[in-house]
C-alpha cells in the first residue's frame, strides 16, 4: 500500500502472489525467504496491472508512472510531519479504510478485516448479523474503496476520520479479548495491536481528544485482567479471577488518563472506562460498588442505548440486586438483537442463581448450540453440569 498507494492493486497483487505460491511451492519447494518471494511475485503482477493500464489509457509510460508513485510514497513516509501524514504504515490503512464514501459499519468491518486479519464469522457476531451477510458487506466496501488512493487525511476530515478509528480499534480489541470462534479464550496478540493503534492514534491527533483517551484507559483495563483470565487453557470469569496476576501499570496507567476526565460531558467510552475502574479499584469481587456500576450502565444506556448495554447492565443488576431482579432486566431482549451465546449464558446463569435448575438447563443448551469459541463452550459444560437433576 505504501509503494503503490491503491489498496486494488495491493491486495490483488497479493492475492495473486499467494495462488502462485500455492502452485509453486509444492513442486519447487519453500524458498529460503518466503515472504519476501510473496513480495516479489506481488510487485510484478501489479507491475503487469500497471502496464496494461498505461497502454491501454495511452498514459505516461510504465517506468515513469511508478518512479513517481514509488517517490510520492517514500516522500510522504520519509517526512510524515511537513504533509501532515502518519509515519504508521498499519495507521494509514485504517484511515483509508474509514473513508467518507463508506459507511461507518462497513470502514470498521473492512478494517478489522484487512488490517487485522479478524475473520468474517467473528466481524458477524462483532456486528450482530449472520456471516453470509458480513461477507456480502465486506465484497460491497472493498469495490467502493479499489479506486482510492492510498491518501492521508488533513485538517477537518481527519478529525472526522478519527472517531471512526476509535470504533475500528475497540471492535480490533473486542474481537481479541472475547473471540467468537477458535480455541483460544482470547488472542492477546489482537488485542494489543488495538493498544498499540489507539496509542498511534493519539500521537496523531493535534491536540488530547477525552474520548480517545477514555478509551485507551478503558482497553487498558480490560487487558490488564489477561493472564489472570485463562488457567490451565480454561476460561476465568471475572468474579473468580486472581487479582493478583492483574497487570498494575496498566491499571495505574489508565487511571491516570481517566483522573482528568471527572468532569468531562459523559460519553460512551468514558462510561464504560469508568465501569471497568470500578472493577480495578475493587480488593475483591464482593467488594465491587455495584450500585455505582448499574448507575453508570444507566448512563450509558441514556446515552447510547444497544442491546450489548442492556445484556451488561442486567448482569450487573443481577449482582447488586439479586438474581430475579437481572432476569427482570433481560426481559425484552430477543435473539434477534443479541445473535449468539451471549444472551442463553446470561439467562442460564441467573437461572441458575434463582434456584431454577430445568429453566437453567434449557438455557445452557441454547447457549452451547449458539456458541463458536472453545473455551467457552467448556465452559458452559461445566457449568451446566453443576446443575441439581430436579
Amino acid at each position: 500500500m505504501a509503494r503503490y498507494r491503491r489498496l486494488d492493486l495491493a491486495e490483488d497483487g497479493l492475492a495473486d502472489a499467494f495462488e502462485a505460491a500455492a502452485r509453486a511451492w509444492p513442486t519447487d519447494g519453500v524458498p529460503a525467504n518466503p515472504a519476501a518471494w510473496l513480495l516479489v511475485a506481488a510487485r510484478r503482477r501489479i507491475t503487469d496491472r500497471l502496464r496494461a493500464e498505461a497502454v491501454a489509457n495511452r498514459r505516461l509510460p510504465l517506468l515513469v508512472v511508478e518512479n513517481d508513485l514509488a517517490e510520492e510514497a517514500q516522500r510522504t513516509m520519509a517526512d510524515p510531519g511537513e504533509r501532515g501524514g502518519v509515519a504508521d504504515e498499519r495507521l494509514r490503512l485504517v484511515l483509508l479504510c474509514a473513508h467518507p464514501t463508506l459507511p461507518r459499519d462497513a470502514a470498521a468491518a473492512l478494517t478489522l478485516r484487512l488490517v487485522l486479519g479478524v475473520s468474517t464469522e467473528d466481524l458477524a457476531r462483532l456486528f450482530l448479523v449472520r456471516t453470509s451477510t458480513m461477507a456480502a458487506r465486506l465484497t460491497r466496501a472493498r469495490k467502493r474503496l479499489a479506486g482510492e488512493s492510498f491518501a492521508v487525511p488533513v485538517g477537518p476530515e481527519l478529525v472526522d476520520r478519527v472517531r471512526v478509528v476509535s470504533d475500528v480499534a475497540y471492535l480490533a480489541f473486542t474481537a481479541g479479548y472475547a473471540p467468537g470462534s477458535g480455541a483460544d479464550v482470547l488472542r492477546s496478540d489482537v488485542a494489543g495491536e488495538a493498544i498499540r493503534l489507539v496509542r498511534v492514534l493519539r500521537e496523531l491527533l493535534p491536540e488530547p481528544d477525552p474520548e480517545v483517551d477514555a478509551l485507551l484507559a478503558l482497553m487498558l483495563l480490560q487487558h490488564s485482567r489477561r493472564d489472570a483470565r485463562v488457567a490451565d487453557g480454561r476460561l476465568v470469569l471475572l468474579p473468580d479471577q486472581d487479582r493478583s496476576r492483574w497487570r498494575g501499570p496498566e491499571i495505574a496507567e489508565a487511571i491516570e488518563l481517566l483522573t482528568p476526565l471527572a468532569h468531562a460531558p459523559p460519553s460512551p467510552y468514558l462510561l464504560q472506562a469508568l465501569i471497568a475502574a470500578e472493577h480495578a479499584i475493587a480488593p475483591s469481587a464482593d467488594e465491587t460498588d455495584w450500585a455505582r456500576v448499574v448507575a453508570r450502565y444507566d448512563e450509558l444506556l441514556a446515552l447510547a442505548d444497544s442491546p450489548v448495554v442492556r445484556l451488561n447492565r442486567a448482569v450487573a443488576v443481577g449482582e447488586a440486586d439479586g438474581p430475579l431482579a437481572g432476569l427482570a432486566a433481560l426481559e425484552g431482549l430477543t435473539e434477534r438483537e443479541l445473535p449468539g451465546h451471549r444472551l442463553p449464558a446470561a439467562r442460564a446463569e441467573l437461572l441458575a442463581r434463582a434456584a431454577r435448575p430445568v429453566e437453567a438447563a434449557a438455557a445452557y443448551d441454547d447457549a452451547l448450540a449458539r456458541c463458536g469459541n472453545e473455551a467457552e463452550l467448556a465452559h458452559l459444560e461445566a457449568r451446566r453440569a453443576e446443575l441439581p437433576e430436579r
